[in-house]
């Protein structure tokens, strides 16, 4: 399976053009839901893609890697969001939380220093499965593999391994069949784990926040994501680009937006995450936006994505 190819030939890597451009974005950039016929945020005319049909059987899974050497770009709250949004769309998911801050087990609610057994354990212990670590979450049909800080040791005690690389795609292999879809939350670094999760990806979806210095990331991530490609996962692929943190008000995310548009095309999701109050309250609560403000935009938006990823 080929990888797509950005709009432009060559911006992809390091070379998107910056240049102010007109603004082609609407200003309010809230509903994805809307049928209106202007643009939306991406500068595209908005697309209505309806729910998606229901499931007679569940499995194989397909394994989507959220990943962003630069932090603070969205991953853990998309991944949240994400999956609960396609759990209400009644598919089965299990969220992997593959970063040693834990930071996805907090946003749902689990402390994980209180955790005797994590990812860490299903990774090295060979007799420690995938059913002694899950936890479910508040939401219906969505499991989690919790993380803590014991997983930034398994990226030393990994490297003297045979086949280091390919070790969460055997970790997962046995739930394949239970789940829809597994999300898997990287660390903010393009070193041995998160190398681990695109080479058990099927996708891979791109946190990028509206911002200039998020856009100068993207070309080593894509050197990355191209050289696991050739020599350890040749079907993975950029499943799309999700634009996080944008803010219609400023002229600076409606810039950005329009550049990457430009570089990436298609590739880039129609649906946009806007800048809200909302998503910290959602930590402090320990559930996904889409149970604790189902109203909001910011729920709106993971379900408008949700329906894409399916769709897709």
């Amino acid at each position: 399976m080929s990888m797509p190819q950005p709009a432009a030939e060559g911006r992809s890597r390091g070379a998107v053009d910056l240049s102010i451009a007109p603004d082609k974005a609407d200003d309010d950039g809230l509903d994805p839901m809307s049928d209106s016929r202007d643009l939306g945020p991406t500068g595209r005319p908005r697309r209505r893609i309806p729910e998606p049909p229901a499931l007679d059987q569940h499995g194989p899974a397909t394994v989507l890697a959220m990943c962003n050497q630069k932090g603070g770009v969205g991953k853990t709250t998309s991944t949240i969001n994400l999956g609960a949004a396609l759990a209400e769309y009644g598919r089965r998911v299990l969220l992997v939380d593959f970063d040693p801050q834990g930071a996805l087990s907090v946003g749902l609610g689990v402390q994980p220093h209180q955790l005797d057994q994590t990812v860490y354990n299903v990774i090295m212990e060979r007799s420690t499965g995938l059913q002694d670590v899950l936890l479910p979450t508040s939401v219906n049909g969505m499991d989690l593999l919790p993380s803590n800080i014991d997983l930034s040791a398994a990226e030393v005690q990994l490297v003297a391994e045979v086949g280091r690389e390919q070790t969460l795609q055997r970790v997962l292999r046995p739930a394949m069949s239970e789940y829809d879809y597994v999300l898997v939350d990287c660390q903010p670094s393009l070193g041995l784990l998160t190398v681990n999760a695109l080479s058990a990806a099927d996708g891979v979806i791109i946190p990028l926040e509206c911002e200039f210095f998020s856009l100068r990331g993207v070309a080593l991530l894509i050197d990355t994501i191209e050289k696991v490609q050739e020599r350890l996962n040749p079907d993975l692929e950029i499943s799309g680009i999700l634009a996080t943190m944008f803010d219609p008000r400023t002229l600076h995310s409606r810039e950005v937006m329009a550049r990457v548009v430009e570089a990436f095309g298609e590739i880039v999701f129609d649906a946009v995450i806007n800048r809200t109050v909302r998503f910290p309250e959602t930590t402090v609560a320990g559930e996904p936006i889409t149970r604790w403000a189902p109203r909001s935009a910011g729920a709106k938006s993971y379900r408008a994505l949700a329906r894409e990823v399916i769709a897709r």
